[in-house]
């Protein structure tokens, strides 16, 4: 349904209104925020008219109007002009995500906290899907006489390690042909493919020296098997607690959606690429259906990775929430490919 300019601007005065003060809005507040140049009986006028399309719903008799979910929907869809954040933002994000360069994971416990703290709501972050993942790279660094750790790094940029000890000493040697030889083998290899037929495979093509492989392939196929799934970095879950618009239901809602991995993993890392906003009913998890969620999904080397969230109240400010959740993933995507790339 399309409406006209003047209920459009009357819809957003409305709900921008309602989104900053939490009481219903009513012509004569409208009038006096000077946002509108007519008159408050075509003010009256259309918020009946908003009122009975189904955007707006007056709570009492002599109430004012607050919006709807379809009002929050098409104010999303057809008003809300999203812009990037203001400088002083933009160096805030980058500066707190940069301080955790050196690793994707700390990079995304990074995006979920900077997240929170700017819109004051729960925020999450996934790791990359690894049911596509590759490995990219496999490093050994010889810690003791008789152990070493092997280091994995995939195509998403996750980096697992996992000691390993032998029962013969552990040479530069040695390392550098278990280095050269797993590179060659796995470069480019799906996760899900490093199992027990490719380690007994393996260590068969090295005849006797495969004897010595045996705990150094338990450690790859460990860490392959746990690059593999998604972890889920969530913060200010305190937050709902306080946060405005959110009542007791809601907030054990969302807090039983954070406590089920299972549930959670599902909806994140299903949500389609780009920016999405789902409204109360439209969440497709129905513990959320009394909460807005924004998503948006970061990239690696320009394909499609995880993705960062943000649940909160129906009266969430959307603008400054797409703002800066979409500025936020673009310095999560450029920051983990870049770490691949040096991977």
């Amino acid at each position: 349904m399309t409406i006209a300019p003047r209920k459009q601007k009357i819809l957003a005065a409305v709900i921008e209104n309602y989104i900053a003060c939490g009481e219903p809005i009513g012509s004569k507040s409208l009038m006096n925020s000077g946002q509108l140049n007519v008159s408050s009986a075509t003010i009256r006028n259309e918020l009946a008219d908003l009122t009975e399309k189904g955007f707006l719903v007056q709570p009492h008799t002599s109430a004012g109007r607050i919006p709807t979910q379809e009002g929050y929907r098409y104010y999303v869809d057809n008003i809300l002009e999203a812009e990037e954040p203001d400088d002083r933002v933009k160096r805030y994000i980058e500066s707190r995500i940069q301080s955790a360069y050196d690793a994707p994971e700390r990079i995304l416990t990074a995006a979920a906290e900077v997240l929170s703290e700017l819109n004051g709501t729960v925020a999450a972050a996934t790791t990359p899907t690894g049911g596509n993942a590759r490995v990219h790279r496999v490093k050994f660094v010889q810690t003791g006489r008789y152990t070493s750790m092997m280091v994995l790094i995939t195509s998403t940029g996750m980096i697992k390690s996992r000691l390993f000890r032998c029962d013969f000493d552990i040479t530069p040697e040695m390392l550098n042909v278990f280095d050269r030889s797993l590179n060659e083998a796995l470069a480019g290899r799906p996760l899900s493919s490093v199992n027990q037929p490719f380690a007994q495979t393996f260590a068969a093509s090295f005849g006797e020296l495969g004897l010595l492989m045996p705990d150094m392939l338990t450690a790859l196929m460990d860490a392959c098997e746990e690059a593999s799934g998604i972890n889920i970095y969530t913060s200010g879950t305190t937050k709902l607690l306080y946060q405005s618009g959110i009542d007791l239901i809601s907030a054990r809602s969302i807090f039983e959606f954070l406590g089920d991995n299972s549930e959670c993993e599902k909806i994140l890392s299903n949500v389609p690429d780009g920016t999405n906003v789902y409204i109360g009913n439209e969440n497709p998890s129905p513990l959320l259906r009394r909460s807005a969620l924004i998503s948006a999904r970061y990239t690696i080397e320009n394909q499609p990775a995880g993705t960062l969230a943000l649940i909160g109240s129906l009266r969430t400010d959307y603008k400054k929430a797409i703002s800066i959740i979409e500025y936020t993933s673009k310095v999560v995507s450029e920051l983990i490919s870049e770490l691949v790339r040096k991977g």
